[in-house]
C-alpha cells in the first residue's frame, strides 16, 4: 500500500513541477518577446499553468518531504530517487537542447548563413533560449541540492546508488548519440563534392554538425569519466547495467561499420561491373556509409576494449568465458543470416539469368549481383570469425568445453537457427507444393512456372544444409556434455550419514537416484565407525546429526574437509540455516529437503558455480528502471543503424 501511495504523490509531483516550470517559461518569453499576435492567448495559457500547478506541486512536494523525514524506509525508498534523478534529466536535457539551439544560431550567423537552417531552434529567439536555460538551471539547482544532502544522511545508499548509476550511463549515451551524429554529419559533408563549389551549397551541414561537437563532446567525456572515476567501487565495477551498456555500444559499433563496408563494396562491385558512374558520384555516394562508418568504428574499438577489460575484470574461469560468449553468439547468427541471404540471392541471380528472366547487362544485372557479392563476402567471414572459436571451445574435452557446450547461450543459438530453418524450409516447401498443384490444376499456362520452383528448391535445400549442419552440431554437444557429467558424476563420491531407523538413507538414496543416477552414494549408519578407507567428496547429514552427532562422527567430520549439506528432519533443525562461508563457496549448507539436497549435489559433482539462496530482493522500481534502461539503449541502437541506413541510401 505504501508503494502505491509513494508512487502517486511522487507522479503527481513529478509532472505538476513540468507543468509550473512551462508555464513560467512560457510566461518569462511572452514578456520579453515583442508584442505580436496570439500573445494574449499564450499568456493566458501560461498563467493558467502555473495557477494551477503550483498548489497541486505543493501539497504533494510537501508531503513527500515531510513522510521521508519522518520514515527511513520512504527516505531511502527507490521510487524517491527517481524522483530526483527523473527531475534533473527532465531539466538539464531541455537546458542542453536550448544551448544546442542557440550556439547552433550563433554558429549559422557567424558563417552568414540563415539560422532558419539550424538543426535545432531554427525559428526561436535568444530570448527563448536563455530563458529556457535558466528557468531549467534553477529548477535543478534546487533539487540538486536537497538530492546532496540526501546523500549525507542517508541510513542505506543503494537504492540510491542503482538509480544514479542509470542516471549518468544515460547521460553518457545522451552526450556519446550527439558526437556521433556531430562526427557523422562533418565526414559526410567532407565527401559531398556538387557540381560547383566544394560544399558551397551545404555549408549549413557542416555548422550544424559542428555546434552538436561542441555541446556534446563535454557532456559524453564528463559523464564517461564519472563513470570510469566510480569503478573503485565494487558495486559499480561489476554491475550489470554497466556489461549492457558495454555490449549494446560495441555490438551497435561492428554491426553498423559491418553494414556500412557491406554498402561502400557493393558501391565499388556496381562501378566494376560497368555502371556509368563518374569520379564524383563515387565519391558522393561511398561517403555515406563511410561517414557513419568510421565513428562508429571508433565506438567499437573503444568500448570494445572497455567491454573486454570489464569481463576480464570482474569475472574468472568459465564464468569469463560466458559474459563473452553472447557477443560471438550475437555476431555468430548475424553473420550467418547475412550469409545465408547472400547465398540465397547469388543462386536467384544464378537461376533467372539461366531461364532468360536476367539480361547478361543493365543495371538489374549489376545490382543483384554486387549485392550478393557484397553480402556474402560481409557475412561469410563474419559468421566464420565468431562461430569457429565457439565451436573449437565447445569441442574441448575440458572443463571449459563442458562449461561451453552447456551454455544457456549457445543452446539458444542453436535452437533459435533450428527454428529458424523449420519455419523457413516449411515455407519454401509450401510455397514449392502450391506451385506445383496450382500449374497442375490451372487452365493457363503458369508464368514463370520453372524459375519460381528452382527458387523454391534452392531455399528448402539451403534450408535443409543449415539445418543439418547445426542439428549435428547440437547433438555432438548433447553427446559430449552426457560423457562428461557421467564421468565427473562417477568420479565423485557421495556419503551419506543414516539415522537409526535407517528411513534418511533410503529417502536420500531415492532422491539421488533421480538426480544423479551414476553418482556413488554410500549409505553409512551414524551410530557405526566410519571405514578409514572410506573416501567422500561431500557428505549429506540429518539436522537432528548435525545439531547433536555422536562421538565417532564428530571425530570423523572435524578432520573433514569437503562440503556437508545438511537436510532437516526434525524441528530442532528446521531453525534459521546458519552457512559458514568462504570466498569460493560455504562449507555447510542447509537445504528444504532431500530433493535439494539431490540438485546441489548434483552440481558440486557437476563443477557447476556454487551460490547459496539469497534474501536479497531487488526493488520493483529498479526492475522498472532497468527496463526503461534497456529499451533507451535499444532505442539508440536503432537510431544509430538509422543513420547508418539513411546514409547508405543517400537520405
Amino acid at each position: 500500500m505504501k508503494t502505491v501511495r509513494r508512487l502517486y504523490f511522487y507522479a503527481v509531483a513529478f509532472v505538476s513541477l513540468e507543468v509550473v516550470l512551462w508555464g513560467l517559461i512560457g510566461l518569462l518569453r511572452t514578456t520579453f518577446n515583442a508584442p505580436e499576435f496570439g500573445s494574449a492567448q499564450a499568456l493566458a495559457q501560461a498563467l493558467a499553468l502555473i495557477l494551477v500547478g503550483v498548489p497541486i506541486f505543493l501539497v504533494h512536494w510537501l508531503w513527500a518531504q515531510r513522510v521521508s523525514r519522518q520514515d527511513e524506509q520512504e527516505k531511502t525508498a527507490s521510487l524517491r530517487a527517481v524522483f530526483f534523478y527523473a527531475i534533473l534529466l527532465s531539466t538539464l536535457i531541455p537546458a542542453v537542447q536550448n544551448l544546442l539551439a542557440l550556439i547552433n544560431r550563433l554558429l549559422l550567423g557567424a558563417a552568414r548563413l540563415s539560422v532558419e537552417r539550424a538543426l535545432f531552434g531554427g525559428f526561436q529567439t535568444w530570448p527563448d533560449n536563455v530563458i529556457a536555460i535558466l528557468m531549467n538551471l534553477l529548477v535543478a539547482a534546487y533539487f540538486w541540492n536537497i538530492l546532496r544532502g540526501e546523500w549525507k544522511t542517508l541510513p542505506d545508499t543503494e537504492n540510491f546508488a542503482e538509480v544514479r548509476r542509470l542516471y549518468r550511463y544515460i547521460w553518457v549515451l545522451y552526450g556519446l548519440l550527439m558526437v556521433v551524429f556531430g562526427a557523422q554529419q562533418i565526414l559526410r559533408y567532407i565527401f559531398y563534392i556538387p557540381a560547383g563549389t566544394l560544399g558551397g551549397l551545404r555549408r549549413e551541414t557542416f555548422v550544424n554538425a559542428l555546434a552538436l561537437l561542441v555541446v556534446g563532446t563535454p557532456i559524453w567525456v564528463y559523464s564517461w569519466r564519472l563513470v570510469q572515476d566510480s569503478l573503485p567501487d565494487p558495486a559499480e565495477s561489476g554491475s550489470t547495467l554497466r556489461l549492457g551498456v558495454l555490449y549494446v555500444l560495441a555490438l551497435s559499433g561492428v554491426i553498423t561499420v559491418l553494414t556500412a563496408g557491406g554498402s561502400v563494396l557493393d558501391i565499388l562491385l556496381r562501378r566494376l561491373l560497368g555502371e556509368p558512374m563518374g569520379w564524383s558520384d563515387l565519391i558522393q555516394q561511398i561517403g555515406g556509409p563511410i561517414s557513419i562508418g568510421v565513428p562508429l568504428a571508433a565506438i567499437w574499438a573503444y568500448y570494445g576494449r572497455w567491454l573486454d577489460l570489464h569481463i576480464q575484470s570482474s569475472a574468472q574461469g568459465p564464468r569469463r568465458d560466458g559474459l563473452k560468449r553472447p557477443y560471438y553468439y550475437i555476431l555468430s547468427f548475424i553473420g550467418l543470416t547475412t550469409a545465408f541471404i547472400g547465398v540465397t540471392l547469388l543462386i536467384s541471380f544464378m537461376i533467372d539469368l539461366a531461364t532468360g528472366r536476367a539480361a547478361i547487362v543493365g543495371d538489374v544485372f549489376r545490382n543483384q549481383l554486387a549485392g550478393a557479392i557484397s553480402t556474402i563476402v560481409i557475412g561469410l567471414p563474419l559468421w566464420l570469425a565468431m562461430w569457429r572459436p565457439m565451436q573449437a571451445q565447445a569441442a574441448q574435452e575440458t572443463d571449459a568445453g563442458d562449461h561451453a557446450r552447456r551454455s544457456v547461450v549457445r543452446k539458444a543459438y542453436l535452437y533459435l537457427v533450428l527454428f529458424a530453418s523449420v519455419i523457413g524450409g516449411m515455407v519454401a516447401a509450401v510455397v514449392l507444393v502450391f506451385t506445383l498443384i496450382n500449374s497442375l490444376l490451372a487452365s493457363d499456362a503458369v508464368s514463370n512456372l520453372v524459375p519460381t520452383i528452382l527458387n523454391s528448391l534452392q531455399l528448402l535445400l539451403l534450408f535443409s544444409v543449415v539445418l543439418l549442419y547445426h542439428l549435428l552440431a547440437l547433438r555432438r554437444d548433447g553427446a559430449s556434455a552426457a560423457d562428461a557429467l557421467l564421468e565427473k558424476q562417477s568420479a565423485f563420491p557421495l556419503l551419506v550419514f543414516d539415522t537409526a531407523d535407517g528411513k534418511f538413507g533410503e529417502s536420500m538414496k531415492a532422491a539421488l537416484a533421480e538426480q544423479s543416477p551414476n553418482l556413488p552414494v554410500t549409505v553409512v549408519a551414524a551410530a557405526q565407525p566410519v571405514p578409514k578407507d572410506l573416501k567422500a567428496a561431500a557428505v549429506v547429514l540429518p539436522g537432528s546429526l548435525a545439531i547433536d552427532p555422536p562421538e565417532s562422527l564428530r571425530t570423523w567430520l572435524h578432520g573433514f574437509n569437503g562440503k556437508r549439506l545438511i537436510v532437516p528432519d526434525t524441528a530442532a533443525s528446521r531453525a534459521e540455516p546458519v552457512e559458514a562461508q568462504s570466498n569460493r563457496a560455504p562449507a555447510v549448507v542447509w537445504t528444504q529437503d532431500a530433493q535439494q539436497a539431490a540438485l546441489w549435489a548434483r552440481a558440486l559433482a557437476e563443477g557447476q558455480e556454487f551460490r547459496p539462496p539469497t534474501t536479497r530482493r531487488t526493488s520493483a522500481f529498479m526492475v522498472v528502471a532497468y527496463i526503461f534502461a534497456a529499451l533507451f539503449a535499444l532505442e539508440l541502437l536503432f537510431v544509430l543503424l538509422a543513420f547508418g541506413f539513411a546514409a547508405i541510401s543517400g537520405f
